[in-house]
């Protein structure tokens, strides 16, 4: 893996300021992304869905379908654009999406303007991979993804308690005004992006993150037939596809699946499903730091980025398999969270790996890998809810999740990419 062609020799300082701001507009991503999760049945109720598990994960899935779906056109747009820009405009339109769907009136509303809230959000992430790319040397790309993978876990980890506190806080607005509160809270939750791409524009110089910062070439146009044949881009895809599918379970079902296989209530289950994020949170920064580190001291990209991801992957199935057995429901969440934190731990390497990879053309490879992904988080929700609908056992999602960390872990025992996309050396 070698230096990104088109990687500016920014400052100390500037790094930090664009890695603070992209793990601040990665936690508001999630917190708004996974808004639905806690007031699920309280949304299925007052919308009149006819089943909630069924319902509720066409609309989640609806979310990621979309979502999966303007990856690509995202990262050719970031690409073309460069991140600020790019970054900027997404972040408005997924927060005025997030407002608008305050006011659905039935499934298919729901369906509709929640789906177009994930389309916009699809550019946040392959933007923020090229960002990296561009001002991180191979040897701090690691802690920088894991850094930027820990925003996207505390906005995951802190969504469902911030959610579960607001809506019991809402209460008695929403008695006296007759506004559904959740409502309330999808209002509330589009402002921070607006603000945040504000803030952006403001304090990151034009010239920081351009189309071809640090390059006098831009991106040039993708030859299709080799991305798709690309052995490596294919490993990549199916590992990320496989991951996102198991850990989207914490930002749609798993408060529910407290709720129905616990007995806790709402507020708990939002708490518990925060502590579990934790460990998701942990995870990534020390993977990052850990993975660097060993990269630094071995040169050996396949020990320290593959070699940690399929040891996280494998771990993280093992422990959520274990955490069934668990008959007190605190060993439970503490299994789960261990489980987080493995997988987290290893799945840095799939940003990290990307990145350096994908050459000059890093957003387009990261999206076209963020995209699978998002098929496989898209799938996840409905699967789960058309496997309870039709069984009533929520405990059968533990082991689809387990199953489907596991061969997260083949994956990557497969993927050893040499080089970067297309050759383009740096």
């Amino acid at each position: 893996m070698t230096e990104s062609p088109d990687r500016t020799e920014a400052s100390p300082n500037t790094r930090f300021a664009v890695l603070a701001f992209l793990c601040a507009s990665a936690a508001i991503a999630y917190v708004q992304r996974a808004a639905l999760s806690v007031p699920a049945a309280e949304i299925a109720g007052d919308l009149a869905f006819a089943d909630l598990a069924r319902d509720m994960g066409y609309v989640q899935s609806a979310w990621y379908f979309a979502y999966a779906l303007m990856q690509i056109p995202s990262g050719r747009l970031a690409d073309r654009l460069g991140s600020r820009r790019a970054l900027a405009i997404f972040s408005i339109t997924w927060s005025l999406a997030t407002f608008a769907a305050a006011f659905a009136s039935g499934f298919w509303s729901l369906v509709v303007l929640w789906a177009l809230m994930g389309a916009a959000q699809a550019g946040a992430f392959p933007c923020a991979a090229k960002a990296l790319g561009q001002i991180f040397p191979e040897t701090q790309r690691a802690r920088a993804t894991g850094l930027l993978a820990s925003g996207m876990m505390i906005g995951g980890a802190v969504a469902p308690v911030l959610t579960a506190g607001f809506l019991e806080s809402l209460v008695p607005f929403s008695a006296q005004s007759g506004l559904d509160r959740w409502r309330t809270l999808l209002m509330i939750y589009a402002l921070p992006g607006v603000a945040w791409a504000i803030a952006f524009l403001a304090f990151i110089p034009a010239n920081a993150l351009s189309a071809g910062s640090g390059s006098s070439k831009k991106a040039s146009a993708i030859p299709w037939s080799r991305l798709l044949s690309d052995r490596s881009v294919a490993l990549l895809c199916g590992q990320q596809f496989f991951r996102a599918a198991g850990m989207v379970f914490f930002l749609t079902w798993f408060p529910t699946f407290l709720q129905k296989t616990r007995g806790v209530d709402l507020l708990s289950s939002g708490i518990l499903t925060t502590v579990a994020g934790i460990g998701g949170v942990v995870g990534s920064l020390c993977g990052g730091f850990f993975s660097d580190k060993l990269y630094q001291r071995t040169n050996n990209a396949r020990l320290s980025r593959q070699g940690i991801a399929i040891a996280g992957m494998s771990a993280c199935a093992m422990l959520i398999v274990a955490s069934y057995f668990a008959s007190d429901v605190n060993t439970s969440i503490g299994l789960v969270s261990l489980g987080a934190f493995c997988a987290s731990f290893g799945g840095v390497s799939g940003y990290t790996v990307a990145i350096s990879y994908g050459g000059r053309h890093v957003a387009t490879v990261f999206s076209t890998m963020n995209m699978c992904g998002n098929f496989g988080a898209a799938l996840f929700p409905v699967t789960a809810g058309r496997l309870v609908a039709v069984t009533g056992n929520w405990n059968l999602i533990l082991f689809l999740f387990a199953g489907i960390m596991a061969i997260d872990a083949v994956c990557w025992a497969l993927l050893n990419p040499q080089g970067t996309f297309l050759g383009d050396e740096r």
